[in-house]
């Protein structure tokens, strides 16, 4: 059920492209089974083109009305998105509050798995996966969507809770981007499952709903003009630890 007592405004901003992100890339193009990444997932910081797209997605804010820039961002402690939020908000007076329920989602003993890798070396969980699909599928030591999903839901409350009538910005990951449209709009299992099937989630994209008449509506999707206005590629590589398939 859709609320009545939305927050003025909503945005989400995936983060810049991560060392990560390009690494991840290469190994499925090369066919490996394991991505070689020397930091722990929540250390991995953006890539010289992941900061120039968040400059851009800045300058975007900036030249936006008052009325219609955030007033607060709560931003996941993932290194990317923090670093991503800092370049974006730099001389903006946005208050910024670091938030663990954002972070990215957690697959456990799937982590730093290319799609071969999760069939050569997991094919229970690779079985398993596939039968119980993307939405309730929780591997070992890591979470479900519906598990992320929780920690979104009470972040939500407490922002309509603590920000009435506010305008906030969110800083996460592509998980994130989705899960809140599925919140935000009422959406189910096979909507949200048609969504990620049809929608890569760019990096430093904004999506963003308006409240009229007392319901958040719609405004931008996987939104990324501001990124080709300035010169800047847009990327769409998947995280570092995405769930294939």
């Amino acid at each position: 059920m859709r609320r009545r007592d939305e927050l003025r405004w909503l945005g989400v901003v995936r983060h810049g492209e991560s060392t990560g992100n390009r690494t991840a890339q290469l190994a499925e193009q090369d066919g490996l089974e394991r991505i070689d990444i020397p930091q722990r997932d929540a250390d991995v910081p953006l890539s010289q083109l992941g900061q120039d797209q968040a400059v851009a997605l800045g300058r975007w804010i900036a030249a936006r009305e008052p009325a219609q820039r955030p007033e607060v961002a709560v931003v996941s402690p993932y290194r990317r998105a923090r670093q991503t939020a800092a370049a974006v908000l730099a001389g903006l007076d946005v208050p910024v509050v670091v938030d663990e329920r954002l972070r990215d989602r957690e697959l456990g003993v799937l982590d730093l798995l290319t799609a071969r890798g999760v069939a050569a070396l997991q094919p229970a969980e690779d079985a398993r996966r596939r039968w119980h699909g993307k939405f309730y599928y929780r591997p070992p030591g890591g979470e479900s969507w519906t598990d992320v999903l929780l920690r979104l839901r009470m972040l939500l409350r407490e922002l309509r809770e603590d920000h009435p009538d506010g305008r906030v910005l969110l800083f996460g990951h592509e998980a994130t981007v989705l899960l809140v449209r599925y919140l935000a709009e009422g959406l189910d299992e096979a909507q949200l499952m048609t969504l990620a099937h049809t929608n890569r989630i760019a990096n430093c994209s904004i999506s963003s709903w308006r409240r009229v008449d007392g319901v958040l509506e719609p405004e931008l999707f996987n939104h990324v003009e501001h990124l080709h206005a300035a010169g800047t590629p847009a990327t769409v590589q998947e995280d570092v630890h995405a769930e294939p398939g």
